[in-house]
């Protein structure tokens, strides 16, 4: 969201939709600057683009405008023409409420507005023949739905012939991706086969795909998303919510490990893009596990709701107790940010997202 907010700001000749790169490590304010290529786009003429001077010139006249807005902290050039914008803690913050009620649209942009492709719309992974056969249903699938998310005009095709379900009576041995399904479930093995890179062999172990633990990439990745709804659940029993959004304290998200989650979150739009762009759904599977690590690394240091958790009773609360209400708020529209943007995912990928497990 982060980067399109960007976009809108710039307002440039040419689409700077997919130009945006996080700050190298190390970069100060790492977690909330983002930078962008955009100006030596601009410099060459692009599309109607300035084409005078260097990027480093076009850059310069980018932060300008950029430097303006109350909600970036600084915009410089940097490299000889890269735009590198840090956005202000609040602004970062408030993804937490932006995020958890745009739903599913927090993954939507309009970076392919204007293509249009055709795609099937279900991979029936079962009547899959072989690995490979499953691994390009499952990759034209998702990079639909990747697409239209990312604002393009899908055509969807409805193959009525894979979904034919076999005579009872007949003796059609069952193929190995019919058998792996059968095994792990639809869920396990279209994360497994999504997450796969480009190059290399099609295929999928059905024992590990359908393992319970967190060295499994699809559990660790559904099992973020259902601990943020238990921490939700648990503190909704003891009274606790997250208040409505008009009283959000962006300030409360200000410990790193809330930062590192929060930029990890406004990175989703700008990667649902690019594994679009290049018809790469592992792009956005592994995007999602490094959601899923953040997730984790912050309830650890910053947990929404803790077992033995007691809510405070009583009117007259005491200025301590108000601010770790306050605290414990914020930090639930955090674990929502969380749940909301790691359901999508899943969804984009064509995988569910149980609230336990």
């Amino acid at each position: 969201m982060i980067t399109g907010d960007l976009d809108r700001a710039l307002a440039t000749a040419i689409g700077s939709a997919g130009t945006w790169r996080p700050a190298p490590p190390g970069t100060a304010c790492e977690v909330r600057t983002y930078v962008t290529t955009i100006a030596f786009w601009l410099a060459r003429g692009c599309a109607g683009g300035p084409g005078a001077g260097a990027p480093a010139a076009v850059a310069a006249g980018l932060a300008a405008r950029l430097s303006g807005l109350d909600w970036v902290e600084a915009a410089a050039v940097t490299g000889g023409g890269y735009l590198a914008v840090t956005v202000t803690a609040g602004s970062l913050a408030r993804l937490a409420v932006r995020i958890t009620e745009a739903g599913p649209g927090c993954a939507r942009s309009s970076a392919l507005a204007g293509t249009s492709l055709t795609a099937p719309a279900s991979a029936h992974l079962a009547s899959a023949q072989t690995w490979e056969e499953a691994r390009q249903r499952v990759d034209s699938t998702v990079t639909g739905r990747l697409a239209e998310a990312a604002g393009a005009q899908v055509s969807w095709e409805y193959d009525a012939k894979r979904v034919i379900a076999p005579h009872p009576a007949a003796h059609v041995a069952a193929g190995p991706v019919a058998e792996a399904v059968a095994y792990a479930g639809a869920d396990a093995i279209t994360y497994a086969l999504a997450r796969l890179l480009p190059r290399g062999p099609a295929r999928v172990n059905a024992r590990l795909a359908a393992a319970h633990h967190l060295g499994n990439p699809a559990y660790a990745v559904q099992y973020a998303h259902a601990h943020a709804a238990a921490a939700l659940r648990q503190a909704a029993d003891l009274g606790l919510g997250r208040g409505e959004a008009a009283g959000f304290q962006p300030r409360l998200l200000a410990h790193p490990g809330e930062q590192a989650l929060l930029s990890k979150l406004s990175w989703l739009p700008e990667r649902v893009a690019g594994a679009a762009r290049r018809g790469r759904p592992d792009v956005l599977a592994h995007f999602l596990e490094g959601l899923a690590r953040a997730y984790f690394d912050c309830q650890e240091a910053c947990p929404a709701a803790w077992p033995g958790m007691v809510a405070p009773d009583g009117t007259g609360r005491p200025p301590a107790e108000r601010a770790a209400i306050e605290a414990v708020a914020a930090r639930l529209w955090l674990a929502a940010a969380a749940r909301t943007a790691l359901a999508t995912g899943l969804g984009l990928l064509g995988v569910g997202a149980p609230d336990r497990l």
